[in-house]
């Protein structure tokens, strides 16, 4: 888009592009996601920015009507497979935090010089303005949503000091820490909730969301101890637990059925809950969670390709926003598809590890794979899972697709249906055609939603 068209985009307050781009008012000396409802600026005191790090980065501060950082993340950095794409990926699920840029280009295969350099030249903003963004936003979620202590979250977000911590949130929020949680007490009119009730969140999503779909594909697949699925459809809640880089976790997600009132904004949420041993591993969490529900898809580009297809037209019009899921955590998805439903709750029982408190249903994480490479050494899950531990096959979101996919068929005895499975959810590449399936090039880059168009209307066999 052109600055012109963003600036209409802006003026009609259109929801379909917050995350693709920020606006910053000069005259104010605030940023806003292009649907705040407030008074539309002129347009020469409008600038525009790629990234809310770099509105910030120029001196913005976040509106607190629109709250910009938190819209759903860009579709075009969860498509692409180029560096900058993966890179975004990668500071998404705390990369940055845990391992610094130097861990970031390593993963990528490149030098940190040139990914500060990719990603100021595309994005406006380099790794590290981008991981500062990231932790801002998760500090502000726990101070509205917990009664931790200040100190305990600054470092929980991924603050080097409380001073960084304290300097960071006035510079992007224009208040304090105590000043954030006080304004968020007296909206709710009512004090957060503690900390063993767990941090409620709401999943933001861009346009129409068919949670139905994505909840019977889940409660179909749900392996006992690790996940688990009740409820009636269109009340229907999902739960699991979840392995992370600094503890463990488990999350309950709520399935939101109904189309949005009609003059309702285009987008709406999914309820959650987190429940973590490490507040730390909250903005992994997140990001996992959204991977795994395919919450920063862009329905509208999707539905347009696909809705000029005379075969997919009414199931486009029937199932607006219909999404692909993904995976809350790779390698395990990876051996699900290839082991089957089954098979891996037996995996589960002989080798996975027990909740330090289990939650109900929920006992244990699925078996790391360097686990199962041990104790399950032959055949295709061994081959599986000792490629996964020792880095063969690479399933972080920052990984490249296609040196993935070669991998996992050099495999042996890893079909190219299964690979294309794990490339599907675990790498969540939209563009995925199974071997054999009758997939027209007029579906891509959308190859992935056809196939569960298709399925959703029973017209092909589910696939993972």
């Amino acid at each position: 888009m052109d600055e012109d068209s963003r600036y209409e985009a802006v003026r009609s307050r259109d929801g379909r592009f917050d995350g693709e781009f920020f606006f910053a008012v000069e005259t104010t000396g605030i940023y806003c996601r292009p649907s705040c409802p407030a008074v539309t600026p002129k347009r020469h005191h409008v600038r525009f920015y790629a990234t809310a790090a770099a509105a910030q980065g120029e001196g913005f501060r976040a509106c607190r009507r629109c709250r910009p950082d938190a819209v759903p993340g860009s579709a075009d950095w969860n498509v692409r497979a180029d560096a900058v794409g993966r890179a975004m990926r990668l500071i998404g699920d705390g990369v940055i935090d845990r391992e610094g840029v130097a861990g970031l280009a390593a993963r990528l295969g490149y030098s940190e010089r040139q990914v500060r350099r990719q990603l100021t030249a595309e994005l406006g903003a380099g790794p590290v303005a981008l991981a500062r963004t990231q932790r801002a936003h998760s500090a502000r979620v726990l101070l509205q949503t917990t009664d931790l202590p200040v100190t305990r979250i600054a470092f929980a977000a991924g603050f080097a000091s409380v001073r960084q911590f304290n300097d960071t949130m006035r510079s992007v929020y224009a208040a304090t820490p105590s000043e954030l949680r006080d304004i968020a007490r007296s909206a709710r009119g009512r004090r957060p909730a503690a900390p063993t009730a767990g941090i409620p969140l709401r999943l933001a999503h861009r346009g129409p969301y068919q949670s139905g779909p994505v909840f019977d594909l889940l409660e179909r697949e749900a392996v006992p101890g690790v996940e688990e699925i009740g409820g009636t459809p269109g009340r229907r809640t999902y739960r699991r637990t979840l392995r992370l880089p600094y503890g463990t976790g488990t999350v309950a997600v709520d399935e939101r059925s109904g189309a949005p009132r009609a003059g309702a904004h285009p987008g709406g949420w999914l309820e959650a809950r987190l429940h973590l041993t490490d507040p730390r591993d909250l903005t992994t969490a997140v990001q996992r969670l959204r991977r795994l529900f395919d919450l920063d898809a862009d329905p509208y580009a999707v539905d347009e390709r696909l809705g000029a297809d005379p075969r997919l037209a009414p199931l486009v019009a029937a199932r607006p926003g219909l999404r692909s899921p993904g995976s809350a955590d790779p390698p395990e998805t990876a051996i699900r598809a290839l082991v089957g439903p089954a098979a891996a709750a037996e995996l589960v029982q002989r080798h996975g590890k027990a909740l330090d408190a289990p939650s109900g249903t929920l006992t244990h994480l699925f078996p790391e794979p360097d686990v199962l490479a041990g104790a399950e050494p032959d055949g295709p899950l061994g081959a599986l899972a000792a490629a996964l531990a020792d880095g063969t096959v690479r399933l972080d979101p920052g990984a490249d697709r296609d040196d993935t996919h070669r991998a996992l068929l050099a495999l042996p005895g890893l079909d190219p249906a299964t690979a294309a499975a794990i490339r599907t959810r675990a790498l969540g590449d939209p563009d995925v055609a199974p071997p054999g399936a009758d997939t027209p090039e007029s579906w891509r880059p959308w190859r992935s939603y056809a196939l569960r168009h298709l399925c959703a209307a029973g017209e092909l066999e589910t696939t993972p």
